[in-house]
C-alpha cells in the first residue's frame, strides 16, 4: 500500500485542503422498533406499523428493546470501541409533523459507544491503494422519525409513521477524513463492517445507511494545528450535506461544497453553518436549514426511561459472537490463499464477494481464481452495471471454467470464449466445451506436426529467430493460427524450442 496522498483544490488564492467528519445513520437490524413492537418490515401500506407509542397517545410509555442494545454493542465491539456500561437516553426537542411527540429520543452526553477506530483502505484508479485510520467519536441510538410526502396532493402534506421509532444507530466520526475518494471508501468500510456483523443490512438504497457528512476547508498546514491542539478554531466553518445514500454522490457533493466554501472565502464572504442538500440532477449543493447546534436542540434527560446499566460479563459474551469482521477476513485471504493486499481487499470489501470468491478457490489455485474474480467477473459486471447477485454465472460454475483451465482441458484464451458463452446462458463450463470442441490439444505427436509444417514452410524466418531468439512468439502464434487455438501453449513453445535449437 502507498503512502496517504494530499488532497487540494486549487483557489484563486493557492491550495485549499478539506476536512470532514461524517456521521452514518444505520437503522438496527431488528423485527421491532426500539421503544415498542411494531414491525420494521420495508414496504408496508402507510401507517400500518405504528403502534400507539410510536404515533405518541397520551398516556403511551417506551419500554426499551434489549435486542437493539445488543446490536448496538456489537457493532461498537466492531469498530474497536469503548462499551459504556453505563449510558442514558435523552430528548432532543424539536417539531416536525413527522415527529408525533415534538421531540426525537436521542443519546447525549451519555451515549452507549465511546471513541474507537478503523482502518479505511482506498482504492486508487491506476496506481496502488492506500489505507489510513479514521477515529469514531461515539455511537449512539435514537429512534428514527417518520416521512412526510408533499407530492400527492398540491395543498396538503401527508405523513407516514412507519419509520417512526424505528432504532437507528448514529456513528460520528471524528474529522479525520480528507478528500472525497476517503469519505467514499469510509462510508464503504462502515457499511461492510455492520453488514458482516449483522446489525445493519447496509441496504442504501431503502434508506437504511445514509450519511451526513460535515464538510469544510482550509489552508494547508491547518489542520495538522487542529490535531496538535484539539482547536477546532483552526478549521473552517463547517456545513452539513445530509442524507447522502449514494457512493458517487457522496464525492459529487464534496467536491461541489468544497469549491463553492472556497469561492465564498476568496471573495471575502462568510461561510454560514447551515445544513444543506444534494441535488444530483443540478450536481449543486442548496441550503435546507441554519445549522442548529446541541442547546438548540434543549436535550434533557428523559423521565419515562431508566439509564442503561449492564454487566462487563455482557459484553464480554457479545464479543465472543462476534463473526469474522472484513479486516479478519482479509489477513486470511492473504494468508491463506497468498493473495495481495489489493485483491484480498477488493474480496472481502462486501460479504457477497468473499462468499463467492471463496466457492469458487475451494480446491483449486486461488490466485487464478481471484484473477478470474476480480478481473474477468468484476469486470462484465462492472460494464453492465450489474451486482454480484444478479450475475449470470454462479461460484459453483466459475470455480468449474478454472478446473478445466488448471488440468489443461481448455487454455486462458479458450477459457474466455467459454466465460462469454456462459454469460449467455449456454450452460456450464463444461459442456460447452463438449458441446464445440474446444478442449486443448495436448498431443505432442499432433502439435509436433504443425510446429514442423510452420518451420518448413517459412525458412526465413526460421534464420532470424536464431539471432534473435525473442521472435519466437511469431511462431507460438502461426502454430496456435494453425490449431484454431487449441494447442496447449507450453507445449508449442517446448515443442518450438527443441526444433529449433533455442
Amino acid at each position: 500500500m502507498s503512502e496517504r496522498p494530499t488532497f487540494r483544490i486549487k483557489g484563486e488564492t493557492g491550495d485549499w485542503e478539506v476536512v470532514m467528519g461524517l456521521e452514518i445513520h444505520a437503522q438496527v437490524a431488528s423485527n421491532a422498533k426500539l421503544f415498542s413492537g411494531a414491525s420494521t418490515a420495508f414496504g408496508a401500506d402507510p401507517n400500518c406499523n405504528v403502534s400507539l407509542v410510536d404515533a405518541a397517545m397520551p398516556g403511551m410509555l417506551p419500554v426499551i428493546n434489549k435486542f437493539c442494545v445488543e446490536q448496538a454493542i456489537r457493532t461498537g465491539l466492531g469498530l474497536k470501541a469503548q462499551i459504556n456500561t453505563y449510558s442514558r437516553f435523552d430528548r432532543k426537542n424539536y417539531f416536525y409533523p413527522d415527529l408525533p411527540q415534538g421531540y426525537q429520543i436521542s443519546q447525549f452526553a451519555h451515549p452507549i459507544v465511546g471513541e474507537g477506530e478503523i482502518e479505511v483502505d482506498v482504492e486508487v484508479p491506476g496506481k496502488e491503494g492506500y489505507s489510513f485510520p479514521c477515529r469514531i467519536e461515539r455511537l449512539h441510538l435514537e429512534q428514527d422519525a417518520g416521512k412526510s410526502i408533499h407530492d400527492m396532493d398540491p395543498n396538503s402534506t401527508y405523513v407516514d409513521l412507519n419509520r417512526s421509532g424505528v432504532a437507528l444507530m448514529e456513528i460520528v466520526s471524528k474529522p479525520d477524513v480528507r478528500s472525497p475518494a476517503e469519505a467514499a471508501a469510509y462510508v464503504k468500510k462502515l457499511r461492510a463492517i455492520v453488514i458482516a456483523l449483522g446489525t445493519c443490512d447496509g441496504d442504501m438504497e431503502k434508506g437504511n445507511l445514509r450519511a451526513d457528512v460535515n464538510v469544510s476547508v482550509c489552508k494547508p498546514g491547518a489542520y495538522e494545528k487542529f490535531r496538535e491542539t484539539g482547536d477546532f478554531s483552526h478549521l473552517g466553518t463547517r456545513c452539513e450535506l445530509k442524507n447522502m445514500n449514494s457512493y458517487r454522490f457522496i464525492q459529487q457533493a464534496i467536491e461541489y461544497e468544497a469549491r463553492r466554501q472556497i469561492e465564498i472565502i476568496e471573495s471575502g464572504g462568510t461561510v454560514d453553518q447551515e445544513t444543506r442538500l444534494y441535488d444530483p440532477v443540478k450536481g449543486e449543493t442548496r441550503s435546507m436549514r441554519s445549522k442548529e447546534d446541541a442547546h438548540d436542540y434543549r436535550y434533557f434527560p428523559d423521565p419515562d426511561l431508566l439509564p442503561l446499566e449492564f454487566e462487563q460479563a455482557w459484553i464480554e459474551e457479545i464479543r465472543k459472537s462476534l463473526p469474522e469482521l472484513p479486516d479478519q477476513k482479509r489477513a486470511r485471504f492473504e494468508k491463506d490463499y497468498g493473495l495481495s493486499r489489493y485483491d484480498a481487499g477488493v474480496l472481502t470489501s462486501d460479504a457477497d464477494k468473499a462468499e463467492y470468491f471463496e466457492i469458487v478457490a475451494k480446491g483449486r489455485d486461488a490466485k487464478l481464481a481471484a484473477n478470474w474474480v476480480t478481473q474477468e467477473l468484476f469486470g462484465y459486471l462492472n460494464k453492465e452495471g450489474l451486482e454480484l447477485s444478479q450475475s449470470p454465472v454462479s461460484a459453483v460454475s466459475l470455480g468449474g471454467l478454472i478446473a478445466l483451465i488448471s488440468d489443461d482441458t481448455i487454455s486462458g484464451k479458450i477459457a474466455k470464449d467459454v466465460f462469454v458463452r456462459m454469460i449467455a446462458g449456454e450452460g456450464e463450463a463444461a459442456a460447452i466445451v463438449e458441446k464445440h470442441g474446444l478442449k486443448q490439444v495436448t498431443d505432442t505427436g499432433a502439435i509436433e506436426k504443425v510446429v514442423d509444417e510452420i518451420i518448413a514452410a517459412n525458412p526465413e524466418q526460421v534464420v532470424k529467430v536464431k539471432d534473435k531468439p525473442q521472435t519466437l512468439g511469431w511462431f507460438v502464434g502461426q502454430v496456435m493460427k494453425a490449431s484454431g487455438g487449441k494447442a496447449n501453449p507450453k507445449a508449442v513453445n517446448d515443442i518450438l524450442k527443441a526444433k529449433l535449437g533455442l
